[in-house]
């Protein structure tokens, strides 16, 4: 059994279990202790798992991950994603870019690029992009959300709907295996659905922990996308959605 299958394997009984102990994954797996508690920190990295002591269980659907753990999180990873969107957009483009770790490292890569026009319920992104001088960075109205800087709210969502985008950026927290888009805030998740209802081609960038991570409000489907940028190929089901519906899948 290789990682990658150990892998799949520690997950499926965390799955069924919800909580699997250190020792119980050695029996499960015939590897040392050592090799499990390196491949649960590993996954607990990307999100997938939660570590606790003495072993992991599932990740808590109504709390995500730390802003600050989460910008280390698959760095390079999330870099590479960030390259191949930013390279998908044209000078003099106008496009929303919503909340999230990766959808700021994108903003960084399209500081390369000219004459775009940005709407954002982002702050990070904002400061980013407003170095800019011919970049028009309009930021959203609404509550600022502390942990990370991430606009929110029905005003964020009426301002929002005041505009008609070519692009719109978009990160999620997970993607359940029918494929639906899941994140942890209602009110995040309201201005997102007002990202899709009004952008002409949708992007959706999202590295691998993404698939099967548990988050309790659903954004919407993922057949709502024109795009989606990842770093490996999505699971079966995914994919199976993917080709149903045209959608274009870019492997960064």
């Amino acid at each position: 059994m290789n990682q990658t299958q150990r892998h799949e394997k520690i997950v499926g009984l965390i799955k069924q279990q919800g909580f699997m102990s250190i020792d119980d994954l050695v029996s499960a797996c015939e590897v040392t202790p050592q090799t499990i508690r390196r491949d649960l920190n590993q996954l607990a990295e990307t999100g997938v798992v939660s570590r606790y002591h003495g072993g992991a269980g599932l990740n808590r659907s109504w709390e995500n991950t730390p802003y600050q753990e989460r910008k280390t999180q698959n760095s390079e990873v999330k870099e590479k994603i960030a390259e191949a969107v930013a390279a998908m957009i044209p000078d003099g483009a106008s496009l929303f870019i919503n909340i999230g770790t990766t959808t700021e490292l994108i903003a960084t890569k399209l500081l390369n690029h000219k004459n775009l026009h940005v709407v954002t319920n982002n702050i990070h992104v904002a400061t980013i992009l407003s170095a800019k001088e011919d970049f028009s960075v309009i930021i959203a109205a609404g509550e600022v959300r502390y942990r990370d800087g991430g606009i929110i709210g029905e005003a964020t969502c009426d301002f929002i709907s005041q505009f008609r985008m070519d692009y719109g950026i978009i990160g999620i927290s997970g993607i359940s295996s029918d494929g639906a888009l899941l994140d942890f805030d209602f009110r995040e998740v309201k201005v997102s659905q007002a990202i899709l209802q009004h952008t002409q081609h949708v992007i959706l960038a999202a590295d691998y922990s993404k698939f099967e991570r548990r988050a309790m409000v659903e954004q919407g489907h993922i057949s709502q996308v024109d795009c989606l940028v990842c770093d490996k190929t999505p699971p079966p089901s995914i994919s199976k959605i993917i080709k149903e519906n045209n959608i274009t899948f870019v492997k960064a």
